[in-house]
């Protein structure tokens, strides 16, 4: 994406790379206001992907003209707390985080290094997706272990903060800032699925702690384990320590759960005649009722409930499951309106107002790039 920064940050291009090494990777641009344009082509690495980029950038601005460049860093540990600007140091200090965050952190730092190395004029700004979390409080921070695993980084972090931190914002805007200050639980569901309890603007709690494997069941992660699952697959199966890391995160979940599939859709499809298909749609719309359930009693109750990601924003089946075993809190959808995706999907006579709000990572980190370094990027 690259966006305008005389006033505020404005969406002029995008470009999407996936299934990078992969014998084909996917590439999606499209301009402002423009459907998206997708094609297939070798992209060997983070170096090719860079030189991609670029070159597709430079077809819509003079490259030499782009002044920031906004990295997501999904693990700050407890170090990074806020947007910061990436140094030498700073990017060393990152890939102690690795041990964090091993799925995401390795190739956000391959990506920053060649970017810096290719935009060296420009600057780079890191921003968090644990950052929103820092502050919650302190029984929502503690894992119940030795503290002497405190000292080590051991905590609850949460994830998605990027997303969550845009929900807000854009809720209050459509909402009103007495909506945004209320009780509200946003479910962000995607490939990734995780929920945040919010009370007058702050995070309370949120169902990932330490790493984004846990919580709540997802496309191909468990969520929360038994820690015990661990030694008793070693013990029956023999299974390393990295069989059982790419099994929790790789081939769990609605993958898992289903043998079929991590695709939301393609298992909706098939629940008709495929019963495991039918468990894993059931099993997930289950925790993510459960998360809601525990999440509201950390704020007292619920005004606001909200729906995001591939799965929030798109399935109007999931979300009708989820809400039909949330009728004791008081929820009533509106199916014509929860069809149609509509802002407010709640029925009329609903004690809480249930919203399907699109997230926009990428522009949130625009605007943190602007509003933390505003002055070095319209100096002159």
């Amino acid at each position: 994406m690259v966006s305008s920064i005389t006033t505020s940050p404005t969406r002029l291009f995008e470009i999407n790379l996936t299934n990078i090494s992969q014998p084909l990777a996917t590439i999606r641009t499209r301009g402002r206001d423009e459907p998206w344009v997708e094609e297939q082509l070798p992209v060997a690495d983070q170096a090719a992907a860079v030189v991609l980029l670029l070159e597709r950038l430079a077809d819509i601005i003079p490259v030499q003209n782009i002044t920031a460049v906004g990295h997501r860093i999904v693990h700050g540990g407890t170090v990074y707390t806020r947007p910061v600007q990436i140094t030498d140091t700073v990017e060393h200090d990152l890939t102690t985080l690795t041990k964090l965050d091993q799925q995401h952190t390795p190739a956000a730092l391959e990506l920053i290094h060649h970017l810096r190395q290719a935009l060296p004029s420009a600057l780079h700004v890191a921003c968090f997706d644990t950052a929103f979390f820092h502050d919650v409080p302190r029984l929502a921070q503690i894992v119940p272990i030795p503290r002497r695993f405190e000292a080590q980084g051991v905590r609850r972090y949460g994830f998605h903060g990027l997303s969550y931190s845009y929900l807000l914002s854009s809720f209050e805007e459509q909402a009103g800032i007495v909506a945004a200050h209320g009780r509200i639980i946003m479910a962000h569901m995607g490939s990734g699925v995780s929920l945040a309890a919010l009370n007058d603007g702050r995070p309370v709690d949120m169902t990932m702690g330490l790493t984004p494997t846990s919580g709540v069941m997802m496309s191909t992660r468990t969520g929360d384990l038994d820690p015990n699952v661990a030694p008793f697959l070693q013990q029956q199966t023999g299974m390393s320590l990295q069989e059982y890391d790419h099994m929790v995160n790789f081939e769990s979940g609605l993958l898992g759960v289903s043998d079929l599939s991590s695709d939301m859709y393609t298992l909706l499809e098939a629940m008709a005649t495929n019963p495991q298909a039918a468990e894993a749609v059931e099993l997930f719309c289950y925790q993510i009722q459960k998360a809601i359930g525990a999440l509201a009693t950390t704020i007292g109750g619920l005004d606001s409930l909200i729906f995001t990601g591939g799965i929030g924003e798109q399935a109007d089946r999931i979300r009708t499951r989820i809400c039909a075993g949330l009728g004791f809190m008081g929820i009533q959808l509106d199916e014509e309106a929860n069809r149609h995706h509509a802002f407010l999907i709640s029925a009329s006579p609903s004690r809480v107002g249930v919203h399907v709000l699109p997230t926009d990572e990428a522009l949130q980190i625009s605007r943190q790039v602007y509003a933390t370094f505003e002055p070095e990027l319209t100096r002159g």
